[in-house]
């Protein structure tokens, strides 16, 4: 089974039709504390606030010794892996370098990193990519499956959450995943969800997914005034292989 990343460029068709009743979202582990936020016309009230649910211990932040394999440079991309660790790990941090602010008026997209086998390659993003320039960052094993970064200004969604957004305060892991699951997986998420929970690593909540069908996890979380999503997916018999890999693929994603 081929199962496609689809962005979140959608969210506000999806945020419009909130007139209606919303479903309610599969039965979580979090415990939400809920707040209001008012958003655009049209667009869901979503409550704030997760009770906060301890993760492993978190991975080390690169810092200004994060060591870039200097690697020939693909069109409009620029390197930011590190070396193999001894467990044959590599570090993906996002150059500061990089390009992509979605327009005038942005601040830069805040950096981001996490860890990947050292058979995983990054690979080009096209604007004929469903999502288009919303796609940040995508990575290929084509034996082990896919990721894809999405990072999306939050002003599509909210007007009131100033440059300092925080994934609580869009909305507690229920709604979150109710309102941005069918961005990413292109259907509805009601009955897919098999596990939710919350992180939190230097004081930065982290909202984590488990869906299938089809297989992925998704990982959000806000930052500045973007809205992060990291997707990671594969097929049937490579879920089933790889799984363990690829849910520490997914629990590795920090904003640095």
């Amino acid at each position: 089974m081929v199962v496609v990343t689809v962005t979140v460029a959608r969210c506000c068709s999806f945020l419009a039709n909130q007139d209606r009743d919303m479903p309610s979202p599969p039965q979580t582990t979090v415990e939400g504390r809920h707040g209001g936020l008012s958003l655009k016309r049209r667009q869901v009230l979503l409550s704030s606030g997760a009770a906060l649910i301890s993760s492993p211990a978190g991975l080390p932040i690169p810092g200004d010794a994060f060591a870039v394999v200097k690697q020939g440079l693909l069109a409009g991309r620029i390197p930011g892996l590190s070396e193999p660790d001894q467990q044959g790990w590599r570090t993906y941090r996002r150059p500061d370098e990089k390009s992509g602010g979605h327009g005038v008026g942005w601040s830069p997209i805040i950096p981001y990193y996490f860890q990947v086998p050292e058979n995983w390659e990054e690979v080009p993003v096209s604007i004929a990519d469903l999502g288009g320039t919303e796609i940040d960052l995508r990575f290929l094993n084509p034996k082990e499956g896919r990721l894809s970064v999405i990072v999306a200004p939050v002003l599509r969604f909210a007007d009131n959450l100033g440059d300092d957004a925080k994934i609580e305060t869009i909305g507690p892991p229920e709604r979150v995943i109710s309102a941005f699951g069918p961005e990413v997986i292109g259907e509805n998420v009601d009955g897919k969800v098999l596990s939710s929970k919350v992180a939190e690593h230097s004081g930065r909540l982290y909202y984590q997914f488990e869906l299938e069908p089809p297989h992925i996890f998704i990982t959000a979380t806000a930052a500045g005034n973007r809205l992060y999503l990291f997707n990671v997916t594969a097929n049937g018999l490579q879920w089933k292989k790889h799984y363990k890999d690829l849910k520490k693929i997914a629990e590795s994603f920090r904003i640095v």
